[in-house]
């Protein structure tokens, strides 16, 4: 009986071992091809592309897979692409409302300075919560100055962008975002000008004057001509800031003549309170959804006034994220100067822009990030482009642009579903903007109906 028993367990064993070694291991699900064949061929096919510089890295969000890579290990200048290092860096860095304003109470007397916040009667993101808060304040009020450490205008910027809206100088207290507006509204009539302390120093064209631009200001003064036409208009352009200029602003804006300039020490005990404005969503989503340069660079002013430095620095909001490490993860290392992209001293790869993009992600939950970007067909500078299909956005992102450079770096959402993270950039191009606009759309277009 027990040899039975025996031999019933050994025909047992062999039938399970026989089964274990016919029956395939389980094996998980293979991730999703890399597009590269087809799309490779149409990269290198393009004859848009063939002239210029061009990269562009595909990863998938879910599993961080990279889908194509061509030459996205090369360098570009990022142009506004460089933002998303700056929302990055602010993401990390300011709390969830804007640090307005610093401020000390001395009896019945206010001393306040600047942190860099832009919004102080800006043209497009008014912040009235400190204004509000000057204008009622029922003692003096002293303002004092705040210690800054960079000059107005970043590294590598074209110096003769200086009367256009797009570069404003920086500043520790920004007042109507830097700039004077215009309104023509009837034409060949004098403009309208805000703010009115500017009017004194607005003066008509000489007859016969001609200029591609409505506006003219002097290099170094505020002295502004505006060019008569035969339609009505609207203007921006920078003025040159200073502290007495500033007191002045301030003065007028706040109906308070009493405003006077004063010194910043701290008593021992002391501590400064901080007057907080805006939340910062509004401020990154004008900032990225129209590539606001100004609101960029104030931005990396706000995350030096919050990291507690008496002197307002971008230079060292950028030391500070690297020493922190966390660009250690990048595939390549970066050379970063500024917060808006306005400089091209600015350098990195396609695949650390879908490195920070696949970072980003992480750090916001993805309905809030991609409601900070450009949206194709919807708002920002994608509102004409990429249109969506059955009523549903598959194009999130923010676009760079800089005379012969054109860049694109977002997250795109296929027909099946996938969520990507893309930069597709372009350098050194001849071709219009326009031209090599549209085959980046043709292209990504494709990714997203095919994959």
């Amino acid at each position: 009986m027990r040899r039975s028993i025996l031999l019933l367990a050994g025909l047992a064993l062999s039938v399970s071992l026989a089964t274990a070694q016919t029956t395939p291991p389980t094996i998980p699900p293979p991730l999703p091809a890399a597009p590269a064949d087809w799309l490779l061929r149409e990269l290198e096919a393009s004859p848009v592309l063939r002239q210029h510089h061009a990269g562009l890295q595909l990863t998938a969000v879910a599993t961080g897979q990279s889908l194509l890579s061509w030459h996205a290990e090369q360098y570009f200048t990022p142009a506004s692409t460089q933002k998303l290092l700056t929302l990055y860096a602010a993401l990390r860095i300011l709390p969830d409302s804007v640090p307005s304003l610093r401020y000390l109470v001395r009896g019945d007397t206010l001393l306040f300075r600047g942190t860099g916040d832009p919004t102080l009667l800006h043209g497009d993101v008014p912040s009235a919560r400190a204004y509000q808060f000057l204008r009622q304040w029922p003692g003096p009020l002293v303002l004092c100055p705040t210690p800054y450490a960079e000059p107005a205008y970043g590294p590598g910027w074209t110096w003769d962008d200086y009367p256009y809206y797009f570069q404003p100088e920086r500043g520790a207290f920004p007042i109507y975002g830097h700039t004077v507006r215009f309104y023509a509204r009837q034409p060949g009539r004098a403009p309208l000008v805000l703010p009115r302390v500017f009017r004194p120093w607005v003066t008509p064209a000489p007859p016969g004057a001609t200029s591609p631009d409505h506006i003219r200001r002097d290099l170094e003064a505020n002295r502004f001509q505006w060019f008569a036409s035969p339609k009505a208009w609207v203007d921006e352009t920078p003025f040159r800031t200073s502290p007495e200029l500033l007191l002045t602003l301030l003065r007028d804006t706040l109906h308070r003549p009493d405003v006077q300039p004063g010194r910043w020490r701290l008593r021992p005990g002391e501590q400064a309170r901080v007057l907080h404005g805006l939340p910062v969503d509004s401020l990154y989503r004008r900032t990225i959804r129209v590539s606001d340069n100004f609101l960029a660079e104030q931005t990396l002013l706000l995350c030096s006034a919050q990291l507690g430095h008496d002197t307002l620095s971008a230079g060292r909001v950028i030391r500070y994220v690297r020493r922190q490490g966390w660009l250690r993860d990048l595939p390549d290392s970066t050379a970063w100067v500024d917060g808006s992209g306005l400089s091209r001293l600015n350098l990195t790869t396609p695949r650390n822009q879908v490195a920070l993009l696949l970072k980003l992600h992480q750090l916001v939950p993805e309905p809030r990030l991609l409601s900070l970007l450009a949206a194709g067909g919807g708002q920002g500078t994608l509102r004409r482009v990429y249109r969506p299909t059955d009523r549903k956005a598959w194009l999130w992102g923010k676009t760079g642009t800089l005379s012969n450079n054109h860049t694109l770096c977002g997250y795109l959402r296929t027909t099946s579903g996938q969520l990507l993270a893309f930069s597709f950039m372009n350098n050194n191009h001849l071709a219009e903007t326009t031209v090599v606009r549209r085959e980046m759309e043709r292209l990504l277009t494709l990714v997203h109906e095919r994959l």
